[in-house]
């Protein structure tokens, strides 16, 4: 594989330049992708935690089965995402994990993300800041659940998707694939798909989201930031300056 068509390069690559050697030794971490089809788990909730995944094509989300039948859903996962990070610590699965859609996944066990430790400063760094990045994403996800409208959960999730893809793709995200169902946006946002769906509708007559099916379209990302009282900082990274000052 080409290391600059890895996703999960491209995902690092966020966050600090790699080098060649770095860049080799994360694309032995998407070496034996196996195909997923939509809805197969990649694990469930108190399976053993023994092994990461990274996602070289699809979508996947965590989440937890409450007692009444119900779900939480946690986070969406991305080509490139580090999933599994949380557990390394643990020896059970403490959320399962769904995909969305059709893909690859590809499994590597705890000891390969040791190795990494052992020969990369720079990705141990940077796996730090991704775990780190992680833990702001589901402080912010509980703001949301917790402190927001419909309206503003609505519109602060979709920017958030917004930028994470600007971020993987390094191009323009006016315009994006949302390959989620008003399901799953449901059991993320503490919603019913009813009102999803009307939230939809009334953001849109309000000419802020466009959707049509999996696609959707924001015309005015100031207004649609303003809408939801959405501050991107906790998604923009940069290590450089740290790297600098470890170097001097």
């Amino acid at each position: 594989m080409n290391p600059d068509e890895s996703c999960i390069v491209r995902h690092f690559n966020q966050f600090y330049p790699l080098s060649a050697v770095d860049k080799s030794l994360l694309t032995r971490l998407e070496d034996s992708a196996i195909p997923v089809k939509a809805g197969t788990p990649l694990w469930e909730e108190r399976d053993r935690a023994h092994e990461f995944c990274t996602l070289k094509r699809g979508w996947a989300y965590s989440y937890r089965e409450l007692e009444n039948g119900t779900r939480q859903i946690l986070e969406i996962y991305l080509p490139g995402d580090i999933i599994g990070l949380r557990e390394f610590a643990f020896s059970q699965r403490l959320a399962g994990v769904q995909m969305i859609e059709d893909g690859e996944a590809c499994f590597f066990p705890h000891c390969h993300l040791v190795d990494i430790f052992r020969q990369s400063f720079t990705l141990t760094s940077i796996l730090f800041a991704i775990a780190s990045r992680q833990q702001v994403m589901l402080t912010e996800r509980l703001v949301n659940l917790a402190r927001r409208n419909a309206r503003q959960k609505q519109a602060h999730f979709l920017l958030e998707m917004c930028q994470r893809i600007k971020q993987t793709h390094g191009d323009g995200c006016e315009s994006f694939r949302l390959p989620l169902s008003q399901e799953i946006l449901a059991d993320l946002l503490g919603l019913s798909p009813v009102h999803v769906s009307r939230t939809f509708t009334a953001l849109n007559d309000d000419g802020l989201i466009f959707r049509e099916r999996y696609s959707v379209t924001i015309p005015d990302m100031e207004a649609l930031k303003h809408e939801a009282g959405f501050d991107d900082r906790y998604l923009v990274e940069n290590m450089r300056p740290l790297f600098q000052e470890a170097s001097a």
